[in-house]
């Protein structure tokens, strides 16, 4: 089981993105992250006073993209705990520390999808498995499809989406100080992956 982020984000992880849209094609096309192009972003309230947010990015993952038929698609991205950034190192190192993560390198933050629902022509439900902290939870995203074709200066199959999702990091173990600081931690994912060489 993955061990990662006792932390806030998650986000999840997720990931994560798949779906919709697009020319006909029989099967599932294997599509990997840029991850220069590719962020989880997560926020959460702080005693009522502010909004604090983090990052990851640089992060693996694949999509399995079926355009004839995208519930039969899947995605799985993993998230090294260690990447996370909020900004400001001090509260980076509490995060790492064993009040929540107790993060060593190669811990990770995995999603794994397990059914899609299409929703509309470039939207759908992604629901999912979210193992963070030693803790396994199932997740949705709302995901959209942002755009898919051929990238005009890498001269190669590409695809760009977004998901939202909300979670609580005390279902992960992670959460110490609520609710002074927020449970609820709202997450945004956008990414872009190529098709598969």
């Amino acid at each position: 089981m993955y061990r990662s982020l006792k932390s806030t984000a998650g986000t999840a992880m997720l990931a994560g993105a798949v779906l919709l849209a697009g020319p006909l094609v029989a099967t599932a096309e294997t599509y990997v992250l840029d991850p220069s192009h590719s962020q989880v972003v997560f926020s959460y309230t702080h005693m009522g006073f502010s909004t604090t947010t983090g990052m990851f990015s640089g992060f693996d993952g694949e999509i399995e993209w079926n355009r004839e038929d995208p519930a039969q698609s899947s995605v799985s991205v993993a998230l090294p705990v260690l990447s996370m950034f909020t900004g400001w190192e001090a509260r980076d190192g509490h995060f790492m520390a064993d009040d929540f993560f107790g993060a060593s390198e190669g811990d990770l933050i995995a999603f794994k999808s397990t059914g899609i629902e299409v929703t509309g022509e470039e939207t759908g439900r992604i629901t999912g498995v979210l193992s963070m902290n030693g803790a396994e939870k199932e997740v949705v995203l709302e995901a959209k499809l942002n755009a898919a074709g051929m990238h005009p200066m890498e001269n190669k199959e590409w695809a760009g989406f977004n998901a939202t999702t909300t979670l609580k990091r005390s279902d992960f173990g992670l959460g110490l100080f609520a609710p002074a600081i927020g449970d609820d931690i709202d997450v945004r994912i956008s990414i872009e992956a190529m098709k598969a060489e």
